[in-house]
């Protein structure tokens, strides 16, 4: 498996032709496609055609859920986005913060911030801003937003527990986020797990969902919540590049025995408390299946 350095070049560098070339195909999005030929497809995103705020051109397909939808965003607030492409939750966010609002974009691969920065400049709009930078080491100050919002980008995240205490320095007492990813249920196939193509096209980065909300809750948050969950079906096609049909059969077979296993899109919620919080004996110990639902 590559090192979490080169995994960040795979995501900038696939992420970089996506920027430059919208029509490419990548594994996640509405007409996602995955696997060496990038031929199969998966369905991963959710529609924004009637979301307020919603500008085509800066959507570029990769998202895995409507972070926007749920993050309860208010006129004035201050709203950053984690891995935020070409602007569209952005441009959605900016909609509902309005004019007295302010809206930071961060993102990790120099072509994309540069599409959303052309955006941004078609439109005339001056609080929207992009920002280059790692998500593990955010370049913007503690206690910044009101609000996070990122769709489909932590997984990709080498270091998620670092990503998330990042999240937390920078929202202000009381704030919180919702953030759209990709977790697992139950065992992945081996040969899915380690394939940087599918790393970074939002699958094999996943983890499992019990492990990403102990994660949020080390971190700090309270008041976890899953907003939303949906199922993501990988098709035979796109299987049988990396497995045995044997394989394939033992992978159905599990969903079969076990219904909730499987990929999903989450959008998670989480709050910062007003003031630090003491570990409790439960966060010590390792939480539960069901303490952070």
């Amino acid at each position: 498996m590559e090192t979490a350095e080169q995994l960040k070049e795979i995501v900038r560098q696939k992420y970089a032709t996506v920027a430059e070339q919208p029509d490419a195909n990548t594994c996640c999005g509405p007409t996602s496609r995955c696997g060496p030929s990038n031929e199969v497809p998966i369905n991963m995103a959710v529609g924004y055609d009637d979301v307020y705020g919603y500008m085509a051109d800066a959507d570029l397909g990769l998202g895995c859920g409507l972070p926007t939808e749920f993050a309860q965003i208010k006129p004035g607030d201050v709203v950053v986005d984690l891995g935020s492409g070409a602007g569209n939750d952005c441009f959605v966010a900016r909609a509902e913060t309005g004019e007295t609002g302010r809206v930071i974009g961060l993102d990790m691969t120099p072509a994309m911030i540069d599409r959303a920065r052309k955006n941004v400049k078609t439109r005339g709009f001056t609080n929207i801003e992009f920002v280059y930078g790692d998500i593990e080491e955010m370049p913007l100050p503690e206690n910044l937003a009101d609000i996070v919002v990122s769709n489909c980008v932590l997984n990709l995240v080498p270091d998620k527990p670092k990503a998330f205490t990042e999240t937390h320095r920078i929202l202000k007492p009381g704030g919180h986020f919702s953030i759209s990813d990709v977790v697992l249920k139950g065992d992945l196939p081996a040969g899915l797990l380690k394939d940087a193509e599918l790393y970074a096209g939002c699958v094999s980065g996943a983890i499992q969902k019990d492990a990403y909300l102990q994660i949020v809750q080390d971190a700090g948050f309270t008041n976890i919540t899953v907003q939303k969950e949906r199922e993501i079906i990988l098709p035979d096609a796109l299987l049988e590049n990396y497995l045995t049909a044997d394989e394939i059969a033992e992978y159905r077979a599990q969903d079969k025995g076990h219904p909730a296993g499987g990929i999903y899109s989450v959008t998670v919620y989480a709050e910062k408390p007003m003031t630090p919080q003491r570990p409790t004996a439960q966060a010590a110990s390792g939480c539960e299946p069901t303490c952070c639902n």
